[in-house]
């Protein structure tokens, strides 16, 4: 099993919506990054777990877990005209993104705060990819000492 940090702005859609899903499952849809439409592609199995990360906005930080239950295939609202992720240049026989379905393992009462993550950022959580400056990715790998210890110090 591989573990990940998925990010996404509570204002498009939290975790809150994601409970609300049918079924609290829903495609990772819009990634417009290719290296991590290459992780979405080629990296992420079913099974995977990943940190629901809410991001820009006034608090952001770890907001729960999900689970990836289907593997990496096309992002089909990168065809759809009508969408904010329509991108012309992906053909269907030709795309450039990709997506995973994910589904609500758990929501967190309470949100683990980046201020908290930051705070071990030079002791148990070096080297996580989410605390290096200047990190934009929205999708990252979370090595399996970070992801046991950010379970410990968010009471899991």
């Amino acid at each position: 099993m591989t573990y990940w940090l998925m990010k996404s702005e509570p204002d498009t859609f939290g975790i809150d919506d994601l409970a609300a899903s049918p079924r609290q499952t829903t495609s990772w849809e819009g990634v417009r990054n290719y290296q991590a439409r290459n992780m979405l592609r080629d990296e992420m199995k079913v099974g995977d777990l990943a940190f629901f990360y809410h991001s820009s906005c006034p608090e952001p930080g770890i907001a729960g877990i999900v689970e990836v239950v289907k593997a990496g295939y096309p992002d089909a609202s990168a065809w759809d005209p009508k969408s904010p992720y329509h991108d012309a240049k992906s053909l269907k026989n030709k795309p450039l993104w990709y997506t995973v379905d994910v589904k609500l393992k758990e929501k967190w009462k309470t949100l683990l705060p980046l201020a908290t993550l930051r705070e071990h950022a030079d002791g148990r959580l070096e080297g996580m990819l989410l605390l290096r400056r200047g990190n934009r990715l929205s999708i990252t790998p979370v090595d399996a000492a970070h992801w046991k210890f950010i379970l410990s110090i968010a009471g899991r």
